[in-house]
């Protein structure tokens, strides 16, 4: 598969380079070469880095992360909770939308492509890069969060001042690799309508990203679509 030899953004091939070397990295291959035999995988192989991709590792500001790819068809393209244009906006996107309209006052937009996010330093990481059609899960624990929580780490460790969104207790979990005497942790339940009511809506996340940003000397992110 040779979007797993990979092809990523060369800063982030230097910076991951001993993980790409890792046993588990061979294995996750293997794994992923047999099961597109059997299976449709999304997302399509050339986009799986497609947040290493679009961001890379020195013009990182903010990072959100997602667990899993979305499983429908035409979803997923490789960045978290984002989907492809003319795909229609998951519960969990509408969600994030309206409390950036809450929180900005910014026009809930009709794309939910957020590939604009990334463009200004938004990593868009899920834990899980690649997924089983309709099986939602189903590539958990093959060797991805290994591979992802590297990523993290050598954010956490190498860049300072930057700003990890973590909704939902998956990725709140995160916060043990994530130096929190350099970097703002910002922690909330996931967006999902199932939680989204019992503290994501009113987080303020957008504008609190910004306001550290801004207090750091960097640019604010353009939360618009």
């Amino acid at each position: 598969m040779a979007t797993l030899n990979p092809v990523i953004e060369d800063s982030w091939k230097n910076v991951l380079n001993d993980q790409f070397l890792a046993p588990y990295f061979s294995e996750l291959k293997e794994f992923l070469v047999e099961d597109k035999k059997v299976y449709t995988v999304y997302p399509p192989g050339f986009q799986i880095f497609s947040a290493f991709n679009i961001t890379p590792f020195n013009k990182v500001k903010v990072v959100i992360l997602g667990q899993d790819p979305y499983h429908g068809f035409g979803q997923a393209h490789g960045l978290c909770f984002s989907v492809s244009e003319n795909i229609q906006q998951p519960p969990s996107l509408k969600n994030i939308f309206k409390e950036i309209h809450s929180d900005l006052g910014i026009p809930i937009p009709k794309s939910g492509n957020l590939e604009k996010w990334a463009k200004q330093g938004v990593l868009l990481l899920n834990a899980t890069l690649t997924v089983r059609a309709k099986q939602a899960g189903s590539h958990q624990k093959k060797g991805w969060e290994t591979f992802t929580d590297a990523a993290i780490t050598k954010l956490s460790e190498e860049r300072e001042k930057l700003v990890f969104l973590l909704w939902g207790n998956y990725a709140i979990a995160k916060h043990e690799i994530i130096d929190s005497s350099k970097h703002l942790i910002l922690t909330s339940p996931h967006p999902s309508p199932f939680s989204a009511n019992r503290g994501f809506f009113g987080n303020r996340h957008f504008s609190q990203t910004n306001e550290y940003l801004r207090n750091n000397g960097n640019d604010e992110i353009d939360w618009s679509i």
